[in-house]
């Protein structure tokens, strides 16, 4: 920050209201709808107040909660109570040409003049997209009602205001972000950002003391904003771990600070003409003929929507237009659906009050084990349908494999720790066959001692995740592999045991932490599944 800058920041430091020192021509908005006929009066700019689809967010909701710090993302407070203020760090999931960008750098322009002092950076995941969200900015800053707060000439990478506030383009290097202190950093384009790169800039940013209808402090804020296309990305981590407006957040949880914006194509249709009938409109499954309500807003046309549709397939539609899951090109396991596979409730006790109550049918176990990875216990049963039901997981780091196994079994005939009756048999990994070269004894020999069965059928990889396969997508009937809701870490490893993207020809999936309890379900379904061979042989 310039000597000039330090200044400024301190002289607005001591600023009771916004008004006083930002030197604008018009008011600060006070409410969601002042801030919308600002943006609409002043500058021409509509953006949509209403999702057309159940469960997505308006984009004008992302604004207001920018804007106004948290204070109204939850709702107008009823009269006489204060707001609930929402944290300020935000992710934006939203469809390519969803607006995302342009509105990044709305709120940037929002910021800069009513937030006097403010320091801005944007961060793309690539200097090309950081540009794009500044070229809105300029824009914006050419409108007749703005140009004359810009203060000197503005650079290809900065625009100040007279107020004392600045936005820059922020360079993709650790160096860069490490050497940053501001009040704002607008991420766009996360999917593509390097996961240094994203946890250098968790530290980037500080508040500022400033009264306004926000409250008394511009809160530091990291906003992410992207397309979701990879299973394991990065997005995939933030969608999963933020939480949407009006849920309360589990502190307990990190990242769940973080509030969601999600919306769609559909939500970003331009009103629908009579040229377009519903029932020969390939949109229709997704539309359901929303966009011919009474509406002025949204900004793609029917037309170009329906032209994308018809260039790409359904897993990419699904993915970078209708933001409904990521594409699965590269998953080891693309019949996974918790739609279609989970049961019951995560939040289901995992007893019954008056003590373990086994579910129906046989009840075996899938093991995998590791020392400085996790160790992976997954309980299951099959009933008479044949449907191997998960109904619960152990996932524990760095103790011995007695531990574990009392997991299982306190001994024989008896309930293990987890409380549930000694499975008929135990999957583990076959190489427990093998002798510890200090103790002379194998782990096998620690599950037989504490009087549990064994099921060591070795099979190549390919081939157990293929009987995986079988079960979760048979070609005749429904599936037969279900996940209670309650085990987390296995739907979590399903949905993203992935092959590496750079090398499409590899038939090894991703060691990245995933594949543990995935190669104890493999286990467990190769040693129910894995069919009896008989050779014939002859005498000469």
């Amino acid at each position: 920050m310039s000597e000039r800058e330090s200044s400024v920041a301190v002289a607005v430091a001591a600023a009771d209201d916004a008004d006083a020192a930002s030197g604008a021509p018009f008011p600060t908005p006070r409410t969601p709808d002042e801030l919308h006929g600002f943006l609409e009066r002043t500058l021409g700019v509509r953006i949509a107040r209403r999702p057309l689809l159940a469960g997505s967010s308006a984009p004008f909701d992302y604004l207001v909660h920018t804007f106004f710090e948290g204070r109204f993302t939850h709702g107008m407070p009823e009269q006489g109570q204060q707001p609930v203020r929402a944290a300020p760090d935000c992710v934006v999931w939203a469809n390519r040409g969803g607006g995302k960008t342009f509105l990044g750098a709305v709120a940037t322009m929002l910021d800069l003049v009513f937030k006097p002092g403010v320091q801005v950076r944007i961060l793309g995941g690539s200097l090309e997209q950081s540009g794009r969200m500044y070229a809105h900015l300029r824009r914006l800053f050419e409108h007749e009602a703005l140009r004359e707060l810009v203060d000197g000439k503005v650079t290809e990478k900065r625009i100040r205001l007279v107020n004392g506030s600045c936005a820059e383009i922020l360079a993709q290097s650790e160096t860069a972000v490490r050497g940053t202190r501001v009040q704002k950093v607008r991420c766009d384009e996360v999917e593509l950002f390097s996961r240094d790169i994203w946890a250098a800039a968790q530290l980037t940013t500080r508040s500022m003391r400033l009264r306004g209808p926000w409250g008394a402090w511009v809160r530091g804020s990291i906003e992410a904003a992207s397309t979701m296309h990879r299973p394991m990305g990065l997005m995939w981590d933030l969608v999963s771990d933020a939480h949407r407006p009006g849920e309360v957040a589990d502190a307990a949880a990190p990242g769940r600070g973080r509030v969601l914006f999600r919306w769609g194509l559909v939500d970003s249709l331009e009103p629908c003409g009579p040229e377009h009938r519903c029932e020969a409109c390939a949109l229709a499954p997704e539309c359901g003929g929303r966009a011919k309500g009474p509406r002025d807003e949204g900004h793609i046309p029917v037309a170009d929507a329906l032209a994308m549709k018809a260039r790409v397939d359904t897993a990419t539609w699904e993915a970078e237009m209708l933001c409904l899951r990521p594409r699965r090109s590269h998953c080891v396991l693309p019949e996974f659906d918790p739609e279609v596979h989970c049961y019951g409730s995560a939040d289901d006790p995992r007893l019954p009050e008056d003590g373990p109550m086994a579910p129906a049918g046989e009840i075996v176990c899938g093991m995998d084990l590791g020392i400085r990875a996790p160790t992976v216990i997954l309980w299951a049963s099959r009933g008479e349908d044949d449907v191997l039901r998960i109904f619960d997981e152990h996932v524990r780091e760095g103790a011995r494999l007695a531990e574990h196994v009392a997991q299982i079994t306190a001994g024989e005939g008896r309930a293990g720790l987890r409380g549930w009756p000694s499975p008929r048999w135990v999957a583990p990994d076959p190489a427990v066959r093998a002798k510890n070269l200090q103790t002379g004894k194998s782990d096998a020999q620690v599950f037989q001692e504490a009087g549990l069965t064994l099921r060591l059928r070795a099979m190549p990889q390919a081939e157990g995740l293929r009987l995986v396969r079988v079960r979760l997508d048979p070609a005749a009937g429904p599936p037969r592999l279900l996940v209670h809701r309650r085990c987390a870490h296995l739907i979590e490893s399903l949905s993203r045991y992935h092959y590496p993207e750079n090398r499409p020809e590899s038939l090894e999936p991703v060691k990245d932490g995933h594949d543990h309890a995935v190669d104890a379900l493999r286990y467990l379904v190769v040693n129910l599944d894995r069919p009896y061979r008989t050779r014939a042989g002859s005498y000469l």
